[in-house]
């Protein structure tokens, strides 16, 4: 099978979320927009999981603790193959349906259902010390929000992870700056969001451009050579990456985009697409 071109692929993922979107009338586009170039690394570079060996436990782990960017999860995990592209987009936001608003933990290729903000990172290191005490070689990752670091169990699972000296746990901060009631800073400032983890005793990687792959590759290859300590990746994106309409505005966070909207929206992603 010819390699994958990821760059293709992740203007591609975001035309399917969008449709997902909008075929359950409802998601958080903004964020899912922001992190998916951060998922592609993840799942199509980092990680050794497949639906062929999800079932055993014998695979690297990812808990999406921003839960509330799902339709970016659900979409990589389509393309992934543990469930097809059409069975989500028929069933998406329908009553009874698994494929809900947040990480569903019934769907294959899911672990943890997530969407409480902040519970994400101590779970991380409860599955880190347990592969450890496996004496196994698999790998944690999860992917946070910037707005979620104002949760205190945060802080609590980045000095545990510290203290147990996980370096095999990777998390990623989608620090898009922005959070469903402003930017962050004005909300509940991070301030020198590096300096905090790094006082934590964590190995801090600063991303300069989140939605690119090539630093994002560089960063998690830094990541897996880190040793005694767990490593963050800080990783600015781009809320709403993909579409003028769209970028750098809050009132995105949430938001069910009009038929017009639509229209301009892919026609931009299919643009980018098509020159990836």
């Amino acid at each position: 099978m010819a390699e994958l071109n990821l760059k293709k692929l992740c203007w591609k993922l975001r035309e399917n979320l969008l449709d997902i979107i909008m075929s359950g009338k409802g998601g958080h586009i903004g964020g899912d927009m922001s992190v998916v170039e951060a998922l592609v690394e993840i799942y199509f570079r980092q990680m050794d999981v497949t639906p062929e060996n999800f079932a055993s436990g014998d695979h690297d782990h990812f808990v999406m603790s921003k839960g509330h960017s799902v339709e970016a999860l659900y979409a990589v995990l389509a393309q992934k193959g543990f469930f097809p592209l059409g069975e989500v987009l028929e069933k998406f936001s329908r009553f009874g349906s698994p494929f809900i608003g947040h990480p569903n933990n019934k769907l294959p290729g899911i672990e943890m259902n997530s969407g409480a903000l902040g519970h994400g990172l101590p779970v991380a290191v409860g599955m880190a010390i347990a592969e450890r005490m496996n004496s196994s070689a698999h790998r944690v990752y999860v992917v946070m929000g910037d707005g979620e670091q104002a949760e205190g169990s945060v802080w609590e699972g980045a000095m545990a992870g510290a203290n147990y000296r996980l370096d095999n746990l990777c998390a990623l901060v989608d620090r898009n700056h922005l959070q469903i009631s402003g930017n962050t800073e004005d909300v509940m400032a991070l301030g020198d969001l590096h300096g905090k983890w790094a006082s934590f005793g964590w190995h801090v990687i600063d991303v300069a451009d989140g939605n690119d792959l090539a630093e994002l590759h560089s960063a998690f290859e830094e990541a897996r050579v880190v040793k005694g300590k767990p490593t963050v990746i800080i990783s600015n994106s781009i809320k709403g990456k993909g579409s003028k309409i769209m970028e750098n505005k809050a009132s995105w966070h949430h938001h069910l985009p009009t038929q017009e909207e639509y229209r301009e929206i892919m026609a931009d992603l299919k643009a980018a697409e098509e020159n990836a």
